[in-house]
């Protein structure tokens, strides 16, 4: 019985997912919004700022609280006197504004220190990169199926693991810190109030900070964890990498084909100018180059022909042809053919061994010559 190996294949070559993204692949996520970031460390460096923030500020907001207080108590019987008939439309809109601007005078710090943290933190994990791709619409999220897989899968049974560990850490810090305080909050009745609200204040901000911090563990846990998953959903299949290649750099059998052409070309370029030269000097059969020398159009002689092995056997073979002479000379043989290019002339180190060469070969003609 035959067995036909071809269906135990996947995608070709190498269906699994094995090779690390390419910087293409990475380009082009990050074109689409898709990078690695935590937003648990966004949130936990964005809470301890307010926090700091709140402590460091917390007089003057506790002031300037205090003085809306008593400008709006010290206001109500104007407010009264001038309102018998109803209070008027003007005064409450000046009441409320001028309220609104006392509030945003006091937050005014806190928002601005916030929202360059933000900022700041979002530019640490991404850099800098403005796209609206991430806002299109796409039907493939309207399609329950799809739905279902992401409600069941392995990202959502991880962020419902992190949340439930967030809340009974969360808690567990947050219970720890006003357990500290019990004894003086059963002081609240019996103090006057700005003592209350610095009470009240400090035990918040010391449970917020402990909380931040424990939240922050969470969030550089959760930033490798991200870098890890991103990494690992960019790797790309063997033959996706390939592809990717073909793409940018082109078909390396085109390219080959394209390459062997060319060198076709040269070739029977090299052939035809060929017998022109005055002499091939040959290794003798490994290496052939042809010089030809023209005082008239260069200074020194001229390569305008080589070989190796089969094509240096068809340089000797035209040589012979034309009747240009072939002389064997082993060592300038291998200077020529590794040194100098197709149409490039002599460099001065080998002028005498050329010279000499040449020399020999206008002798011969000589000697020939009827």
């Amino acid at each position: 019985m035959e067995y036909d190996l071809q269906f135990f294949a996947k995608d070709g070559d190498g269906g699994e997912k094995t090779e690390p993204a390419t910087p293409k692949k990475l380009q082009d996520a990050r074109n689409e919004g898709q990078v690695a970031k935590s937003q648990e460390l966004n949130h936990a460096i964005g809470l301890i700022t307010l926090f700091l923030v709140l402590r460091n500020f917390m007089s003057y907001i506790g002031e300037n609280l205090f003085d809306i207080f008593s400008g709006i108590y010290n206001k109500i019987p104007d407010v009264i006197s001038e309102s018998i008939g109803g209070i008027s439309p003007y005064l409450a809109s000046m009441v409320i504004n001028n309220v609104m601007m006392f509030i945003l005078r006091i937050i005014a710090p806190v928002l601005i220190i916030g929202f360059f943290t933000s900022v700041l933190i979002n530019l640490w994990q991404v850099k800098w990169k403005v796209t609206t791709k991430p806002m299109h619409p796409r039907l493939g999220k309207l399609n329950p199926l799809n739905g279902a897989k992401r409600i069941i899968s392995k990202d959502s049974f991880f962020e419902l693991g992190k949340s439930i560990l967030k809340i009974i850490v969360i808690g567990a810090v947050a219970y720890a810190s006003i357990r500290d305080h019990q004894d003086e909050l059963f002081l609240l009745y019996d103090i006057p109030l700005m003592q209350v609200i610095l009470l009240v204040g400090n035990i918040v901000l010391d449970a917020g900070l402990r909380i931040s911090l424990i939240y922050l563990v969470v969030g550089i846990a959760d930033w490798i964890y991200q870098k890890h998953k991103f990494k690992e959903d960019m790797k790309m299949s063997k033959q996706e990498v390939k592809d990717e290649f073909k793409n940018i750099e082109g078909d390396p059998a085109v390219k080959g084909k394209q390459r062997a052409r060319m060198r076709e070309a040269s070739q029977r370029r090299m052939m035809q100018n060929l017998p022109t030269a005055d002499v091939v000097i040959t290794n003798p059969t490994h290496y052939a180059v042809a010089i030809k020398y023209d005082a008239d159009q260069h200074a020194a002689p001229v390569v305008i022909a080589k070989g190796e092995d089969y094509l240096a056997m068809k340089i000797r073979e035209a040589a012979k042809e034309h009747q240009i002479e072939i002389v064997e000379n082993k060592p300038l043989a291998r200077m020529l053919y590794a040194n100098v290019g197709i149409g490039e002339e002599v460099p001065p180190e080998l002028y005498q061994a050329v010279a000499e060469v040449l020399a020999f070969v206008y002798s011969m003609r000589e000697k020939r010559r009827p």
